[in-house]
C-alpha cells in the first residue's frame, strides 16, 4: 500500500471514531465515487448525465440539512467514547442520563436537548480536572428528605460519577451526620414531617452554626419566588428538576 493509500486509511479510522466524523467519512466516499463515474460521464447521454448532476448539486445540501438538525436537536448523541480522556467516563455519561431520564418520568418534568448537553459537559469536566471517584477528596453527599426512596434514581446519577451518600429523615439526624463528617454539598427537601418549611430550618440553623456547606432544595416548586427566597436563606439553589439539580450540584462542587 503506497503512502497516500496508508494516510487515507488512518484519516478513515480516526473519523469512524465519531458520529459526525462518521458522516464525513461517508460524505467522502460519495464523492470519491462520484468523481470516477465522471471520468465516463462522456460517454453518457443527456438523459443519462443529468441525474448524476442533480445528484451532486442537491447531496451537499441534503447533508448540511442533516448535519444541522442533528447539532441544534441531538447534539448529544454525536458523543463518542473518544471525546473524553478516559473514555470510562464516556460509560458514567450513559449511566448518569440514564437514571435521570427515569427520574425525569418519574417527576413528569421533560428532559430537553439543552439539558442533555449540560449534564454532558458536566461529566466532562470532572474528567478534566480528575474529580471523579475516589480521586475526589469530598465525595459525600448528605440528602435530608423523610421518603428518600423517592430520590432513587436521582442519587444513582451522582453515584454514577462516584459520589456516596449520607441519609437523613429529619433536621435533628441532618445535624448530627454534619457534626460528625464533612460533606461536598447538602441536597434537602423542603417540607417534612417537623414543618412545611423545615429546610429552611435546617438551612438556617447551619448557617448560624458557621457551617457553609452548598445546600440545594430538591422539592415540588421551581418557582423564582422560592429561588429568590433560598438565596435569602443563604442557600445555593432550589429546583423540582432532577438535571436541573444534578447540574447545579456538579457545578457547585467544580467550583468548590
Amino acid at each position: 500500500m503506497n503512502k497516500e493509500g496508508r494516510e487515507l486509511g488512518r484519516v478513515a479510522v480516526d473519523l469512524a471514531r465519531n458520529p459526525l466524523g462518521i458522516i464525513a467519512l461517508f460524505l467522502v466516499l460519495v464523492y470519491g465515487m462520484a468523481s470516477l463515474v465522471t471520468l465516463f460521464v462522456g460517454g453518457l447521454s443527456h438523459s443519462e448525465r443529468l441525474p448524476l448532476i442533480y445528484f451532486l448539486a442537491i447531496f451537499p445540501v441534503l447533508v448540511l440539512g442533516c448535519f444541522l438538525w442533528l447539532v441544534t436537536k441531538h447534539s448529544f448523541k454525536l458523543f463518542a467514547p473518544g471525546d473524553f480522556k478516559d473514555e470510562g467516563n464516556y460509560v458514567q455519561l450513559m449511566e448518569v442520563v440514564g437514571s435521570l431520564g427515569a427520574a425525569t418520568a418519574k417527576s413528569q418534568v421533560m428532559i430537553s436537548e439543552m439539558e442533555i448537553r449540560n449534564i454532558a459537559k458536566a461529566v466532562k469536566s470532572f474528567d478534566e480536572r480528575n474529580l471523579t471517584g475516589i480521586n475526589y477528596r469530598k465525595n459525600n453527599i448528605l440528602w435530608v428528605d423523610d421518603r428518600p426512596e423517592n430520590n432513587a434514581y436521582e442519587r444513582q446519577a451522582f453515584e454514577a460519577m462516584g459520589f456516596r451518600f449520607t441519609l437523613a429523615l429529619s433536621t435533628d439526624e441532618a445535624l448530627e451526620r454534619v457534626a460528625q463528617t464533612e460533606f461536598a454539598a447538602i441536597i434537602s427537601d423542603m417540607g417534612r414531617r417537623e414543618s412545611p418549611r423545615e429546610g429552611y430550618v435546617l438551612l438556617d440553623k447551619l448557617r448560624n452554626e458557621g457551617n457553609n456547606t452548598p445546600l440545594y432544595f430538591y422539592a415540588s416548586s421551581n418557582a423564582p419566588k422560592h429561588k429568590q427566597e433560598t438565596e435569602e436563606h443563604r442557600g445555593q439553589g432550589c429546583t423540582n428538576n432532577p438535571q436541573e439539580l444534578f447540574e447545579m450540584v456538579i457545578k457547585g462542587i467544580i467550583k468548590g
